[in-house]
């Protein structure tokens, strides 16, 4: 028998059997206790106003929202089983079990979750979806686990998974298994976030490629030693598919921050169902796409330096992707580059490399001041290039704007590292300011919708003319 129960004022406690209440709500100083054995279903919602209190060591069934303002200890089992979404609003509360069997059909079949909640024991999806919002995390301490994930029914959003004294193979029951290859790791947490549709936040990109929709920041309290990679398992539902056809070559990525840069970690393998397995040298970000949508050459660093009549270019990667080779490319003005050399690439790798190049004729530009770029040219013939760098041949220092004319923004070059630049129009009026660079340059770009025209460029006591067109 359904009945009504009104909590103000109230001390009601519920043993073995089962009591139903179409609405609970509850008021200050009001107390309400499930004990172990019993259950309270009710068919609505769940307002737990400030003061009140509910003990539940038994089973809370509800088909409506949960909204606490009061004190709410759960031992026992909150169940959500409604027909269309429902809110959670934990406040502080403590609860060990929770299991999300939502019937609604797709898109109004979630328990949504608008502030962090810590499950003590175990969270169980049999039917719907959780759904975290905003900044909010479910967190999953040491000795709790997340069972029942598949399409249809799973964490969207933040998942958080924390375990201690990692040595060995652990699962952390969110997609993600580590095993550490006799490293001990401390206290690693894993926190994935999946199912949201946003680019930098649940899924990598770069560029127009993108990876799966689920992303795991994996986080250790003592570093993986580079010398014994450790090995990670990633598995994910169709849901999460984001344009990924199976069977297909994938390869796993890391880096720093959801928004990369990516680099690719062990080698592209063929998978026909959703999982994929690799070797990794560092913790971070990690993800996973086609080996066809690459997310690519990481280069951290290009240098031009005078060693006597000769040019030394150095530069290095972070990573590779389908790295064919370098073309190094000069230029007497900063317009037009030709080939000089090339050196091949590192195809697709995680490990950093270094790369030079000497050019040992500098006196045959009959220029003051040199140019030198690098085109990177990937195995099926796309092209980038790096930027700029310029070195001065002759004894004194020469500034130079590349391009000029210009209908865009140019580049100052041959300054002093740190110098103050400034760009005055043919009136006097300052119109933009910038500072060069460790290498003298600085990028200059008038404001928009600046007239053409003569605009003054200096630095300390030396100014250039630059003609905008």
């Amino acid at each position: 028998m359904q009945q009504f129960i009104s909590m103000a004022g109230l001390l009601l406690g519920l043993t073995a059997g089962t009591a139903a209440a179409q609405t609970l709500t509850t008021t200050a100083g009001s107390s309400l206790t499930v004990q172990s054995g019993a259950t309270l279903y009710v068919v609505g919602g769940v307002q737990q106003a400030s003061g009140a209190t509910l003990t539940n060591a038994g089973t809370v069934q509800l088909t409506g929202d949960l909204l606490n303002a009061g004190t709410l200890t759960s031992p026992g089992l909150l169940l959500f089983s409604g027909s269309q979404n429902q809110t959670f609003s934990p406040g502080s509360a403590t609860v060990e079990k929770l299991t999300v069997a939502n019937t609604g059909g797709a898109g109004n079949n979630r328990l949504l979750l608008p502030a962090d909640l810590t499950i003590g024991t175990q969270l169980t999806l049999t039917q719907g979806l959780l759904r975290t919002q905003g900044s909010a995390t479910l967190l999953i301490p040491n000795g709790a686990r997340v069972e029942g994930e598949a399409d249809g029914r799973y964490v969207q959003g933040r998942l958080q998974v924390k375990r201690t004294a990692v040595n060995g193979t652990v699962d952390f029951t969110n997609g993600f298994t580590l095993t550490t290859n006799g490293q001990n790791l401390g206290t690693v947490t894993v926190t994935r976030t999946a199912g949201l549709q946003l680019g930098g936040v649940s899924y990598g990109q770069s560029g127009t490629n993108q990876g799966i929709d689920r992303m795991w920041q994996v986080e250790a309290t003592q570093p993986l030693g580079p010398a014994t990679p450790a090995t990670v398992k990633v598995s994910w539902v169709a849901d999460d598919d984001h344009g990924l056809t199976l069977p297909t070559t994938a390869q796993l990525w890391r880096a720093e921050q959801g928004t990369g840069p990516w680099a690719p970690q062990g080698a592209p393998v063929s998978v026909s169902a959703r999982s994929f397995t690799a070797s990794v040298g560092q913790l971070g970000m990690l993800t996973l796409s086609s080996s066809n949508q690459p997310l690519p050459v990481e280069l951290v660093r290009f240098t031009a330096e005078r060693r006597g009549a000769a040019a030394l270019l150095r530069w290095s990667t972070a990573s590779e992707v389908n790295n064919d080779r370098f073309e190094v490319e000069v230029s007497e003005d900063g317009y037009a580059f030709r080939r000089i050399g090339q050196v091949s690439g590192h195809g697709t790798s995680s490990l950093p490399h270094e790369y030079q190049l000497l050019d040992s004729e500098l006196a045959r530009y009959g220029a003051a001041l040199v140019y030198y770029r690098l085109r990177q040219v990937d195995h099926d013939g796309t092209t980038h290039f790096s930027p700029v760098r310029t070195l001065v041949v002759s004894g004194q220092l020469e500034l130079a704007l590349f391009p000029n004319p210009t209908s865009g923004a140019t580049t100052l070059t041959g300054a002093l590292p740190g110098a103050a630049v400034s760009v005055y129009d043919s009136m006097g009026r300052l119109v933009h300011t910038s500072t060069t660079d460790a290498a003298g340059s600085a990028q200059l770009r008038l404001p928009a919708g600046s007239a053409a025209g003569v605009y003054m460029v200096r630095t300390g006591q030396h100014a250039l003319r630059l003609i905008r067109q």
